[in-house]
């Protein structure tokens, strides 16, 4: 892997790579930070043949801080970032991921710059902004929100006990605790900023609670044109997996793989397949190679 800073859009945008950088691009959007995508999912996917690069949304990781409590931008910029950046690391469409809100972003970048992409690949995400959601989408699971959100806020100043946040945040979603308090850590050392705003930012992403993200784009899924891979974990407690089931159902001719034992994170005993399903996403193959 390699990482360094992109200007596309008009932004700074940190970026890694994995694989052959002539190879077919594979570009995954953090949610916010590129940490969202597992080590091994990305080393997997540049075994397969793909150049996979993941990178920070604006406020989050090496990516270009501003005001995460007031950003100046919206999602639609953040879409535009994203096709710029397809456009700087390659010339030809690539396949866009996203994951979380990350797949919100993905969604609109494939909406409103079909030209930049040729695949899409939505991972634990829904078909609308932050904010009340549509009557027949599963809102968030109260009682598990209930717990998260009663936590008490953590020293942003103090790594460890920002790691214990994490981890304790992610028993409650039914992630693995060990491995958010690696990543929280990670992403901890990333945070460009001292500033509490800026960390929270980076570890919670919360820029998301202030961003524009009008207007809808629910009502144009069925404009894509392009292989579409939806992956949702059955016991995600955030957005639950019938948003998953409504986002495949809504894409003309998207495949829908769910994680039974997954919740919001892809954990390391769902790498294997869902690298297959992206790697086969648009090749015609299906993800057991036949």
């Amino acid at each position: 892997m390699r990482t360094t800073t992109v200007e596309a859009n008009g932004v700074t945008l940190g970026i890694e790579h994995f694989g052959d950088e002539a190879a077919p691009l594979l570009l995954c959007a953090g949610g916010t930070t590129m940490l969202s995508w597992p080590d091994e999912l990305c080393a997997a996917l540049g075994r397969g043949g793909r150049h996979v690069v993941r990178y920070d949304l604006r406020d989050a990781g090496a990516s270009v801080t501003t005001d995460p409590d007031a950003p100046a931008y919206t999602l639609r910029d953040l879409a535009a970032d994203a096709a710029a950046l397809a456009r700087a690391l390659d010339h030809r469409s690539a396949h866009l991921a996203g994951i979380g809100v990350g797949g919100m972003v993905a969604q609109v970048a494939a909406l409103d710059h079909p030209d930049a992409f040729g695949a899409l690949t939505l991972v634990g995400t829904r078909p609308v902004a932050p904010g009340p959601v549509d009557d027949d989408l599963p809102d968030h699971d109260a009682a598990t929100m209930g717990r998260l959100f009663s936590q008490p806020m953590p020293d942003w100043s103090d790594r460890e006990a920002v790691a214990e946040f994490a981890a304790a945040g992610a028993a409650i979603l039914g992630d693995d605790p060990v491995a958010a308090r690696a990543i929280a850590a990670r992403i901890w050392d990333r945070t460009p900023s001292a500033e509490s705003a800026v960390r929270m930012a980076n570890q919670l992403g919360t820029v998301f609670a202030h961003l524009d993200c009008a207007p809808r784009w629910r009502e144009r899924l069925p404009e894509l044109a392009l292989p579409t891979l939806v992956v949702h974990g059955r016991r995600d407690p955030f957005f639950p997996v019938g948003n998953g089931e409504a986002l495949a159902g809504e894409i003309p001719g998207a495949r829908l793989l769910v994680l039974d034992q997954a919740s919001t994170a892809i954990p390391a005993s769902a790498v294997t397949p869902v690298a297959a399903a992206m790697l086969a996403l648009g090749s015609g193959a299906t993800p057991d190679g036949n």
